[in-house]
């Protein structure tokens, strides 16, 4: 009985302690999903970037320009060492 009567006048400060506690996990927990949302959006992001890039490098293999540009390479390639001989015999 005298324990009853000890938490009878503590009770409300129980209350708002607990009331307290409880609005702070709430907030935690928004604050947490707002987080895990915005992680997601910038994954979508850098998703979307990374396919758009895989297409333009599809486009790039299976388009025809490819090929010339492999050949104008391989021109450049041709004349820079024409052109190192050139500089050694002279």
């Amino acid at each position: 009985m005298e324990n009853l009567a000890l938490l009878i006048p503590l009770a409300p400060f129980i209350i708002a302690g607990f009331a307290i506690w409880t609005r702070h996990q709430r907030r935690m927990a928004e604050l947490q999903v707002q987080a895990t949302a915005e992680k997601a959006a910038q994954y979508a992001s850098h998703s979307r970037e990374l396919e758009e890039r895989v297409r333009v490098l599809e486009r790039i293999v299976t388009d025809g320009g490819y090929n010339t540009a492999l050949q104008i390479e391989a021109l450049r390639d041709t004349r820079e060492v024409e052109t190192g001989e050139q500089a050694k015999v002279n």
